[in-house]
Order: structure tokens, then sequence, then C-alpha cells
């Protein structure tokens, strides 16, 4: 069994900002010349997610407004910000939307249903953040 694993930095312009990364999971899957196997895409920091879905404008919209009505409130609302942290809210959404999106590959592609693609979502951005690819298989 072979393995490739890949670390791309990501920054993003705005606080809550949500990324399509499948091209780049996809770039690794052909660099790593797997055909046959599994691809790990991790979110490596604590307020941030992996997760795979439609590829829609208005439905990542519509999670941010989801994810804003399953934490509501102001910074001063939540116990961590009594730390002198403000952002207790993006660590709340990382839960909910979770870490990773594990996808098969086959013939050295992402075996995905349709309109499915991988995204990053962002929660307490606009610095440098990692994201982990890890594909393993022969």
């Amino acid at each position: 069994m072979k393995s490739h694993t890949k670390h791309i930095w990501i920054e993003t312009k705005k606080r809550i900002e949500f990324l399509n990364i499948t091209d780049e999971v996809q770039k690794e899957i052909d660099v790593s010349g797997i055909k046959e196997g599994l691809c790990l895409v991790n979110a490596m920091h604590i307020t941030a997610s992996v997760y795979i879905n439609d590829a829609e404008h208005g439905l990542v919209e519509d999670y941010k407004e989801w994810l804003r009505k399953l934490v509501p409130g102001k910074p001063e609302d939540y116990k961590h910000n009594l730390t002198g942290e403000d952002n207790a809210y993006a660590h709340l959404m990382r839960t909910v939307m979770g870490r990773e999106a594990v996808c098969a590959v086959t013939n050295g592609k992402l075996d995905f249903g349709p309109w499915e693609q991988i995204y990053y979502a962002e929660f307490d951005g606009c610095r440098k953040k990692r994201v982990m690819i890890k594909i393993i298989g022969e």
C-alpha cells in the first residue's frame, strides 16, 4: 500500500468563508499515482471544517444562515470568550460541520455521486490555516 500526504495552506479574506477545494484534492490524487484507495481531507484547525456537499452558492448561504441560528448571540454570551477569545461561535460551528471528509478513490479519481464537491469551511478566518490531504491505496 502506498500513501501520499500534502498540507495545503488557506487564508480566507473573510472571517466566515466557504471554499470549494475539490480540484486541489484531485490534483494531489493525480500526484500520488494512487488509483484505488481512500482520500482523507482534514481541517487542521479547531475553527474550520471540511465537508462534502453540492457546489451551489445558495446552499453555501443557507449553511451560513443555519449556523448563525444554531450559534446565536453576542461574544459575551459565551464562556469561552471570557478568557479573552472572541471565537466561541467558530468552535461550535466546527463541531456541527465536522472535522474531515473521507472519499473513495476509483480509477485515480474522486468517486463522487452527482454534484458532490469537497468544501473547506472557515469560521475564524483572515489568517493562514492548514488542511491535510492524505491518500492511501494502490
